[in-house]
Formats: C-alpha cells, structure tokens, sequence
C-alpha cells in the first residue's frame, strides 16, 4: 500500500520452561512511548540486522525448521533469521544461548557484548513453528518468524535479568494460562494457543500456522 511502512524481516522466540501445569513462557512489556506496540506484553524479539548473517552459528535448529526457514525466506536469509533470535534474547533478557568457544577474529559491536560471555552462539533445539506479518497501516510491520525452545538449555540462571537492556520491562516467567490475562496483541495470544497445544503434545511442529497480512487481505495459512 503506499505510503506504509516497510516489511521487515524479524524473529521471535518464545522460551518455554516447565511442563504441565508449571508450563511458563518468558514475556516482557514494551514500553509506553515505544512507537510499535506499546505497553503491551510480547515475547523477545526483534528486526534483523545485516551483520546477523555474517555471525558463525556453533548449531543450527533442526533439519525439519531449517528446511522450512529456507522455503519461506529470501534465499540465503534463514541463517540472519537464526542469528537474530538467539541475539535478540541476550539483548532483551539477557539469556545466552550458546556453547563455550573463542569468538571469530571479525565480530560486529552488537554480538561484542555475547562474545565477551566466552560462548558461540547455538540454535540447537529452537523450533521454527509460526509466522505472521504485521498488517497495513502499522507504524511498524515485520515478517516475523517465532522460534520455539526450551529455557533450561540456556545458560546462566534463568531467573536472572540483569544483564538484559532496556527494551523490555516487568520479564517474568508467566503460566501459559495466566499469560492470555496479559495486556496483549492479538497476535501473541494467537502464538499462545500454539504454544499450548505443542507443549500438550510433546511433539514437534508439523507445519507453520502462516499470518499472511502483507495485504488488506488476511489470510491464515498453514506451510509445510
């Protein structure tokens, strides 16, 4: 549409600690004056940079998400979009997910702060399941893709944030039925209910629930 803004590409990651009833996810508030959703509860996530792609991955998700990342990305895209979800969590919580190694000879100022912690970045066991596209006349519109993982793979204590920046306050752990009473956009309560139903099943993504918003016409697909 013109005059609106640009689609970006973007990740997510929804960080599932628990099971059952104790099931939580790890979610945050934007802030008030924040130009793209403000005051509401959203999981950490966020645009992806250029450097992003250039970063080293010590593991990548699985074959299947890796595979379907490809199929639904610009080519070659897929490893930034893997890059900026384990960068974003640091940012964002503070939470580093990766393995112990020296960092790369070349490193851009926004992966300094992760390297310092002694580890290469690892995807393993993120779980690509959900994508949407922000609709028009937003001041921000993304094309984001959600990971999922499990919390008790990164490292550090989980209930520490201390390390994360300013983007996001009040990061709580929150059970995944209480979470829906949270300030949120339609959206998250959407990836919500998929989170819920993977978490009951225990098993692995069989297709990507597809928000496809990038016209006035909404469509809800599912990729394989």
């Amino acid at each position: 549409m013109e005059g609106d803004a640009p689609i970006r590409d973007a990740a997510s990651v929804v960080l599932l600690r628990g099971s059952g009833d104790d099931a939580r996810v790890l979610m945050g508030q934007r802030g008030k004056a924040a130009a793209f959703m403000p005051n509401k509860y959203v999981f950490p996530g966020g645009a992806v940079d250029l450097s992003d792609g250039h970063v080293p991955l010590a593991e990548l998700p699985d074959p299947d998400s890796m595979a379907r990342l490809a199929l639904h990305s610009p080519a070659g895209l897929e490893h930034a979009i893997v890059a900026s979800a384990i960068r974003e969590v640091w940012e964002e919580t503070g939470l580093r997910f990766g393995i112990p190694g020296p960092a790369p000879a070349v490193t851009d100022p926004d992966w300094d702060g992760f390297y310092a912690t002694g580890l290469q970045p690892s995807a393993r066991g993120f779980q690509y399941f959900f994508r949407a596209i922000t609709p028009p006349m937003r001041p921000r519109r993304f094309d984001a893709r959600f990971f999922l993982v499990r919390a008790e793979s990164a490292i550090g204590d989980l209930d520490d944030f201390s390390q994360a920046q300013d983007e996001l306050s009040h990061l709580h752990w929150v059970q995944l039925e209480e979470a829906r009473a949270l300030n949120l956009p339609f959206i998250t309560e959407v990836v919500l209910a998929e989170v819920a139903a993977l978490a009951r099943s225990g098993e692995a993504p069989r297709s990507v629930p597809f928000f496809n918003n990038a016209t006035e016409v909404s469509e809800f697909l599912r990729l394989g």
